[in-house]
C-alpha cells in the first residue's frame, strides 16, 4: 500500500465558464504538515473545499487511503477520517468548552435520540475530555466558549474536529486574527497534533509556514506552480515573482 494518505490527480473545478482550479496533481504523506499558499484568487479556498467535501471536483480524481472519494457526500468525509476547522471560528458561544466538544463527539457517535439521556454517554464525555486536554483546554472545560480568548476558541474548534479521530486534519487559516503569543501557542499545538496525523493547512503567515511545514504547495491562477520543501519554495524564482517577493519578508 502507498505511504501517501491522500492523492489527487488532474483535479479541477469550474463555476460556469470560470475555471477556479485546473490540473492539480499532488500526494500527501502520512504524519506530515503541508501548507497551501498563494495570492488572493489563487484557488486555495476552492482546493480546500474540494478536499473537505464541501465541493465536488469538476475533473480529476481524489483518493483517500486508496479509495476514490471525489463524489462522496460531505457528511461522510468525517466518517472516512477527514476533519476540518474553518477560517471563522465556529463554536456555540453560550455552551461550555466541554459541551461544545461533547456535542461534536455525540453527533459523530450516533443519530439524535430523544429517549437517551445525554448523561448516559460516558464514553462520549470521556472523549471530549481527552480532546480538550490534547489542545490544552482541560482546565477550561467548564468555561463558556464566549469567555475564551480568540486563540482558545480556535483551539476549541480543533478539539471538536479531533473527537472524530481524523487521519487527515484540514486547518483553514488557524492563526487568523491572532497576535504573536497566540500564534506561537497554535504552532506548538499543530506540531503536537502532527505527530499522530496528517495536517494540511491554508495560511498567510510566511514565517510560520516556512518554520512549521514539511512541504509547501503554491497555487497561482488555479494552477499548482510549485511543490517542495520550505527551502525549495523560498528559492523558487516563480514563487518569488508571483507571490512571496522581497516585501513579504519570507527570507
Amino acid at each position: 500500500m502507498s505511504e501517501d494518505l491522500l492523492q489527487v490527480e488532474n483535479l479541477g473545478r469550474s463555476f460556469g465558464a470560470f475555471t477556479a482550479l485546473k490540473g492539480i496533481t499532488a500526494s500527501f504523506g502520512q504524519n506530515r504538515v503541508t501548507a497551501v499558499i498563494g495570492p488572493n484568487g489563487a484557488g486555495k479556498s476552492t482546493f480546500f473545499n474540494i478536499l473537505s467535501g464541501a465541493l465536488r471536483p469538476s475533473t480529476g480524481s481524489m483518493r483517500f487511503m486508496g479509495r476514490e472519494i471525489g463524489g462522496t457526500p460531505q457528511h461522510r468525509f468525517v466518517h472516512l477520517g477527514i476533519a476540518r476547522s474553518y477560517q471563522i471560528t465556529n463554536v456555540f458561544p453560550q455552551l461550555s468548552a466541554h459541551e461544545n466538544v461533547r456535542i461534536g463527539a455525540q453527533a459523530f457517535r450516533s443519530r439524535y435520540n430523544i429517549w437517551t439521556p445525554r448523561a448516559s454517554f460516558h464514553d462520549v464525555s470521556a472523549k471530549a475530555e481527552q480532546a480538550l486536554a490534547d489542545v490544552g483546554l482541560g482546565a477550561s472545560r467548564n468555561r463558556l466558549a464566549s469567555s475564551l480568548a480568540h486563540g482558545e476558541q480556535r483551539a476549541l474548534e480543533i478539539a471538536i474536529a479531533l473527537v472524530a479521530d481524523p487521519k487527515l486534519l484540514l486547518l483553514d487559516e488557524p492563526t487568523a486574527g491572532m497576535g504573536p503569543e497566540e500564534t506561537k501557542a497554535m504552532v506548538a499545538l499543530i506540531e503536537r497534533l502532527a505527530a499522530g496525523r496528517t495536517i494540511l493547512l491554508v495560511e498567510h503567515k510566511m514565517k510560520m509556514i516556512l518554520g512549521l511545514s514539511d512541504r509547501v504547495l503554491v497555487l497561482h491562477h488555479g494552477q499548482l506552480i510549485a511543490d517542495g520543501t520550505p527551502a525549495e519554495i523560498q528559492a523558487d524564482p516563480d514563487v518569488r515573482s508571483v507571490y512571496l517577493g522581497q516585501s513579504h519578508g519570507y527570507a
